[in-house]
C-alpha cells in the first residue's frame, strides 16, 4: 500500500448512532475529507462529465448535498485531463469546494459491447471506430489522481448479475488483485482509496469476496453489482447479507443506486453512502418525487393545477411558486428551465430523504419512520 493511503491519513469515520430491526442495522456516522464533513447516511448526486446537468453548483450546494460524483471514464481521455489539470483539480473545474468522489470508470468500460478483459485490464474503444484504448488499474489510479477527488475507486469488474458462477470467482479473483494493483499506485495526500466487492447474487461468493477486499487495509468499502438489473428483492438480499460483513469502522457504499425505496431499505440494513442519476435524470423527463410518491408532471390531470409540486417544500421550484401546469408547459414546450426546475426539486427531495433518515436513526426511530414512509403518514414539513 502506497503512502499516501496508509490508515493513518483515513477518513475518521465516527459510527454516531444504530438502531436495529428486522431488516438489519441502521447507521448514522460522519466522515471528514479534506474539503468538509459528510453526514451519513449520504445521497452523492451525479456529475458524469464534471457537471450536474442544467444545474449550478451552487444550486446544488442550497440542497444540502455534501458530496458529488464524476466519471473517470468520461474525464479520463487526455484533453480532458489537461483541462483539469490546467484548473488544478476538479474542485476547481466544477466550482465546487465540496467533497467529490470519482468512480474507477470500471461501470462504463463494462457496459460497452466491444471490450477485452485480460489480466492487464480492458481494452476498448473510447468513442466509435477510436483505437483500442486500455485501461490498467494503475492507469484508473493515474487518472483519479490528476481529477484530485477526494475519495477515488478501486479498478474493478462490474459482473453481470446473470454471468455464470464460475466467471464470477475468476472475475473476484482477478478484481482482487486489481484492487492490490491500486492500493500500489500513489495518490495525492488528500485522497481516499475504496475497495469494491462484487460477487453477483451469489451470498457466498459476496462473503469471500468482503474477506479477500477488506484485507486490504483502506479507508473505506463499497458493494458494487447490485444496479444492473437484478430488481429490489435481490438488492435487498445481497446487500443484507454483505453488508453486516463489512467493517464497522469504515464507510459502506453502494454503487448506483438510487430510488428512494432501495436507498431506505438499504440504509435499513447498514449501508452509509449512494450515487445515482435517477434524480436529475428523472427530473429532465419531467418525473419528481414527494412524500406520497412519483408525480408524472406530463399527465393530463396536471394541465390546469396551480398547485407546486408540494406546497410544503421550500427549493426552488415550489418556493418560488412554480405551478405543476407551468412546469408541464415548459416540459413540453422543450424549454431547458423546466427541466432544471425538475431537477433541482429531486435533489432537494433526495437530501430531505437522507436527513429525516438521519435524524430518525440518531432518534431510535427509523423502523417506525420507515413503516410511516410506505403508509404515506409522514409530515409535510420536511421541505
Amino acid at each position: 500500500m502506497s503512502q499516501d493511503i496508509t490508515p493513518a491519513q483515513g477518513l475518521g469515520f465516527e459510527l454516531l448512532a444504530s438502531e436495529v430491526s428486522a431488516q438489519g442495522r441502521a447507521r448514522r456516522g460522519r466522515f471528514t475529507t479534506h474539503h468538509g464533513v459528510v453526514e451519513t447516511p449520504a445521497f452523492m448526486p451525479v456529475g458524469t462529465q464534471a457537471a450536474l446537468k442544467g444545474v449550478l453548483p451552487d444550486q446544488v450546494a442550497a440542497s444540502k448535498a455534501q458530496v458529488v460524483l464524476a466519471n473517470t471514464y468520461h474525464m479520463g481521455n487526455d484533453e480532458r485531463i489537461a483541462l483539469v489539470e490546467r484548473h488544478n483539480g476538479l474542485h476547481n473545474l466544477m466550482r465546487w469546494p465540496h467533497t467529490i468522489l470519482t468512480d474507477s470508470g470500471g461501470f462504463q468500460v463494462f457496459s460497452l459491447k466491444d471490450r477485452t478483459i485480460s489480466e492487464d485490464g480492458v481494452t476498448f474503444g473510447f468513442q466509435h471506430g477510436s483505437q483500442p484504448t486500455l485501461l490498467t488499474p494503475e492507469r484508473s489510479m493515474a487518472i483519479q489522481r490528476s481529477l484530485g477527488a477526494d475519495i477515488v475507486m478501486a479498478f474493478d469488474e462490474c459482473i453481470d448479475h446473470t454471468a455464470a458462477k464460475p466467471y464470477i470467482v475468476a472475475s473476484c479473483e482477478r478484481t482482487l488483485r486489481w484492487l492490490q494493483r491500486c492500493a500500489g499506485e500513489p495518490l495525492q495526500a488528500h485522497q481516499h482509496l475504496f475497495g469494491i466487492i462484487q460477487g453477483g447474487l451469489h451470498l457466498d461468493l459476496r462473503e469471500r469476496a468482503v474477506e479477500q477486499v477488506c484485507s486490504v487495509d483502506l479507508p473505506g468499502y463499497a458493494i458494487g453489482g447490485v444496479s444492473v438489473g437484478e430488481g429490489h428483492e435481490e438488492l435487498k438480499r445481497v446487500v443484507g447479507h454483505t453488508a453486516p460483513l463489512m467493517p464497522e469502522d469504515r464507510p459502506r457504499y453502494l454503487m448506483g443506486v438510487g430510488h428512494p425505496e432501495d436507498l431506505i431499505e438499504s440504509v435499513a440494513r447498514g449501508m452509509d453512502m449512494f450515487d445515482c442519476v435517477v434524480p436529475t435524470r428523472y427530473g429532465r423527463e419531467g418525473t419528481v418525487f414527494t412524500w406520497r410518491g412519483k408525480l408524472r408532471l406530463k399527465d393530463k390531470r396536471f394541465r390546469k393545477d396551480r398547485y407546486p409540486i408540494d406546497t410544503s417544500c421550500s427549493c426552488p421550484a415550489c418556493s418560488g411558486g412554480f405551478s405543476r401546469a407551468y412546469l408541464r408547459h415548459l416540459l413540453y414546450a422543450g424549454e431547458a428551465i423546466g427541466e432544471t426546475l425538475c431537477s433541482l426539486h429531486n435533489l432537494w427531495f433526495y437530501q430531505q430523504l437522507m436527513q429525516a433518515m438521519r435524524e430518525a436513526i440518531s432518534a431510535g426511530t427509523f423502523a417506525a419512520w420507515r413503516e410511516d414512509y410506505y403508509a404515506g403518514r409522514l409530515p409535510q414539513q420536511q421541505g
